[in-house]
């Protein structure tokens, strides 16, 4: 049956979610060890790659794919959660 409370509810999560995301975007992690140095966000996105001083597209892009993949894979694993919770669409 349809519920108007949860819909709204929901809604409510997902500006959440949206608002989180703007939050963790701002972040920015720097991190360089024998010769590799890393620029990440706070939700994950790989900013950059240099290696040994020289900036690597390639590998950034890499990274930005399996950071994507991974977060595919959880999410569809965490929507069965969802739906065993009554959650689920």
């Amino acid at each position: 049956m349809f519920n108007p409370g949860k819909i709204k509810d929901l809604y409510n999560l997902k500006k959440q979610a949206d608002e989180m995301k703007r939050e963790m975007e701002k972040i920015v992690v720097e991190v360089e060890e024998k010769g590799v140095k890393i620029v990440m966000q706070g939700d994950q996105k790989v900013v950059s790659v240099m290696v040994d001083g020289e900036d690597s597209p390639k590998l950034k892009d890499v990274f930005n794919k399996a950071v994507k993949e991974s977060q595919k894979k959880t999410a569809k694993k965490m929507q069965g959660r969802l739906s065993d919770l009554g959650l689920g669409f």
